[in-house]
């Protein structure tokens, strides 16, 4: 296997003083199990326990004192108490509400414990039919692959470590282009990534695609409330993947006859699975982000991979010199969105677009970040400085003056004028260094 960025998190985490038990959510088929198998090599103790297995679960139901749960854990797992750091891993602890519950127990009576948990129905059954320990536990979001995770997958490994500092130098930004347009292609998901890093096989791996969805299409019904929304789940996990990066309709979505609130409904179930996200616009030139939820939202999907193999885009986007005039450029937003935020273990993070605040208005601004008190603007495109009109009009209301366009050319910074006069940076970053951006523009 090929080492996750996220272990740099979970240090963090087993280093803090005060540290609780750990919530990793995120959607199936991320790595959550795997990424902690591999860090809890760090421990001279590792229990793992999968709650889908009746008798690892019974022993939350058998037991209710927390040292008596110990010792069963450790008798199930085959393994002698030694001393040194424990880890315990709970996985698919959905499974088990008593479990849930003795979280707490094992935060305030077993503080030097190290306890992970996880579920892949996990995100979609939070307020509804479980409820976690308040102020007990926390939280961590796992996201498909990053491009430089994916680059470390294939062993381009001094590649990775110039691409994490920002020194790609301008002679191999050709060849770190097209590994970036490889990953475009692709996708995230860990499985796809070390099946490609293994046989360089674009082909075998729609399999793997296949397999995925059929997996979250069989999950449907676990977390679906009623027959209306089993059906309006199931067609938007069929026809909804063409829509990625696009702003949408919940009423008739697809040209359904589904109405806006059953429609609403089950967008709101899919983004607690995290398998995608409806991103609402900020009307505003400046912090606070505040989105306005009566807008047309745009439709994120999880993975690029995904969206490729479903939409039927691959030869498309195999095909294209630059993504940006793949799908009318619209994978490369998808690709950009997918990147801002493969880094952020944040579970409230949600990604957001600029949109004037005027009747009839067309100017639009991709993506919005907020970067220390700024809200920097993010735009997708190619071309001429002067046709980026929605970007100095967001620009023209700033009191910044810093703007970013993403490009599959070098990085370069252009001193730019609005048509009203105002002069601003704008920085020209190449795919590849969106998932810095930070340090960038730092």
């Amino acid at each position: 296997m090929f080492t996750r960025n996220a272990i740099t998190n979970l240090n963090h985490w087993a280093e803090k003083e005060h540290r609780k038990p750990l919530i990793l959510r995120g959607a199936r088929q991320v790595g959550k199990t795997t990424l902690v198998h591999e860090f809890g090599k760090k421990f001279d103790n590792y229990l793992y326990l999968n709650l889908e297995n009746n008798d690892a679960a019974n022993i939350f139901k058998t037991f209710t004192n927390v040292d008596n749960i110990l010792t069963a854990i450790h008798l199930f797992c085959n393994q002698t108490k030694k001393t040194g750091r424990t880890l315990l891993f709970i996985d698919e602890i959905q499974n088990s509400p008593q479990a849930i519950a003795i979280l707490r127990y094992f935060y305030e009576d077993k503080p030097e414990l190290f306890i992970i948990a996880a579920g892949s129905l996990l995100e979609s059954l939070i307020d509804i039919s479980i409820s976690f320990p308040v102020g007990r536990v926390e939280y961590m979001a796992i996201h498909p692959c990053s491009f430089s995770e994916f680059l470390g997958a294939i062993k381009e490994i001094e590649l990775q470590r110039a691409l994490m500092i920002g020194a790609i130098p301008e002679p191999i930004h050709s060849k770190i282009m097209t590994l970036f347009n490889t990953y475009t292609l692709i996708g995230g998901m860990p499985e796809v990534i070390k099946h490609y890093a293994k046989n360089k096989d674009l082909i075998a791996i729609n399999d793997i695609y296949e397999s995925l969805l059929t997996g979250y299409k069989d999950d449907v019904e676990k977390y679906s409330h009623n027959r209306m929304m089993t059906q309006v789940i199931r067609y938007i996990l069929s026809e909804g993947w063409t829509f990625a990066a696009q702003a949408i309709t919940l009423g008739g979505f697809a040209g359904s006859s589904y109405k806006s609130r059953e429609v609403g409904e089950a967008f709101r179930t899919l983004e607690k699975t995290m398998l995608l996200e409806l991103v609402y616009p900020t009307l505003n030139y400046q912090i606070p982000i505040n989105t306005d939820l009566k807008r047309a939202p745009k439709l994120l999907w999880l993975d690029t991979g995904l969206v490729n193999y479903s939409a039927k885009l691959q030869k498309e986007v195999f095909g294209s010199n630059d993504i940006q005039d793949a799908w009318r450029g619209k994978i490369a937003e998808q690709i950009v969105a997918q990147e801002l935020i493969a880094g952020d273990y944040r579970v409230s993070s949600k990604r957001t677009f600029w949109m004037r605040d005027k009747k009839g208005s067309q100017a639009e601004v991709d993506y919005v970040i907020q970067l220390d008190n700024k809200l920097i603007p993010i735009e997708v495109k190619s071309g001429h400085n002067s046709k980026l009109k929605s970007l100095h009009m967001f620009m023209d209301n700033t009191t910044h003056t810093t703007a970013i366009r993403v490009w599959s050319k070098p990085y370069s910074i252009d001193r730019v004028t609005t048509p009203t006069g105002k002069e601003f940076h704008l920085h020209n970053i190449p795919f590849y260094y969106v998932g810095i951006l930070d340090k960038i523009l730092e």
